[in-house]
């Protein structure tokens, strides 16, 4: 006869599956051609997509009187899902052989995307199955982080897989049981949002509407460059005199933590058939846009290692300039885009991350 104090501390340990179906495959497919940019922006939505499906299905069996809800927009980085006020993050692998575990910066740092609990879910295409690893949440995080002293690792934080809570079963306890407000996460604030002591983030949610600059029409932050009283930035864009484009810049300050340091953030737009007088009808609508980073305060070169990001408006990276030890400016390559197109411009600098939405 078994041992049942065995069998029971036996099943305790034992990983959650759940089978891949064709359904789940043919979202997952659907989702990472609409979305991947490149092969491997492809798949890794693709992975996360089987993921947040899966993990979805896990919940409504074991919370069935629970109204849950999938995001998408952001599925490239992560998937997130959200059970009344709960917010949890999957984060898709094919493996943790090496016992670590990638998580992007992103959806730490960034309070649009953060959730209260990351739930490792390891993909297994070939075996048709999902396992659901274990979780751990926001505060663990950030507290990792800081007694670690981790940095993001092309953009991504490696947590050891032995500071996760293996048994997944704890997450239907604290959603039954426990009040969100208990878990702290970061949330938006008007200008400043303060992740813990060691983790701040400066983030502006409003949108800038390009569109309007060519109206007249400015918001508020935006200045003149010539206000700026910085020589350097006078001379900014100087080679593209065009008369219908307007020029505007804003001043980014990096926080206490890294000496009250402030760049400013230029951005140069012009409509298309301006750059090109032989344009077609269907470019007439879009809007040429330039982004630089200049220090302030008489600074003669930017911080090092200050990073400038085009973001899509489902979270990815689609360009990304670093600063060296002695640039006096840094920018993104030109780009264009149809009026109404979303995206962000995002300033990071160690643990500081300001981001700027805009609109075409």
């Amino acid at each position: 006869m078994p041992n049942s104090t065995y069998s029971q501390d036996l099943r305790f340990f034992l990983p959650e599956t759940v089978w891949l179906e064709t359904e789940h495959f043919a979202f997952a497919k659907e989702i990472s051609s609409t979305q991947g940019i490149n092969h491997n922006d492809s798949w890794q939505t693709y992975l996360n997509a089987l993921a947040i499906i899966t993990f979805e299905e896990w919940l409504k069996e074991r919370l069935p009187n629970k109204v849950i809800s999938r995001d998408t927009d952001v599925i490239a980085t992560a998937g997130n899902l959200k059970v009344d006020e709960f917010k949890f993050c999957a984060i898709a692998t094919e493996h943790v052989l090496d016992e670590i575990v990638r998580i992007p910066q992103e959806v730490i740092a960034n309070p649009e995307l953060a959730a209260h609990f990351y739930v490792l879910i390891e993909v297994s295409e070939e075996e048709e199955e999902v396992v659901i690893r274990g979780f751990v949440t926001h505060k663990q995080l950030t507290e990792i982080k800081s007694n670690l002293r981790l940095s993001a690792d092309e953009g991504c934080y490696h947590i050891p897989l032995s500071l996760f809570d293996m048994e997944p079963s704890h997450l239907l306890f604290y959603q039954r049981y426990v009040q969100a407000s208990e878990f702290a996460v970061p949330v938006v604030g008007n200008k400043v949002t303060q992740i813990s002591e060691n983790i701040s983030e400066l983030v502006s949610i409003t949108t800038t509407r390009l569109s309007q600059w060519l109206q007249g029409v400015i918001d508020e932050g935006w200045q003149a460059i010539d206000s700026l009283s910085q020589p350097q930035l006078s001379l900014a864009f100087s080679t593209r005199n065009i008369d219908k484009s307007v020029k505007k810049a804003k001043i980014i300050d990096l926080g206490i933590d890294l000496g009250n340091k402030k760049v400013a953030l230029l951005v140069h737009i012009s409509p298309e058939n301006s750059i090109n007088n032989q344009a077609s009808e269907s470019s007439q609508d879009k809007i040429h846009v330039l982004a630089q980073l200049y220090p302030m305060n008489g600074e003669k070169f930017l911080p090092q290692n200050t990073k400038l990001q085009l973001i899509s408006k489902a979270g990815k990276v689609l360009q990304e300039v670093t600063s060296r030890i002695q640039d006096n400016y840094i920018q993104l390559k030109p780009f264009r885009g149809e009026a109404g197109k979303k995206f962000s411009i995002q300033i990071s600098l160690e643990d500081v991350i300001v981001k700027e939405n805009f609109e075409l």
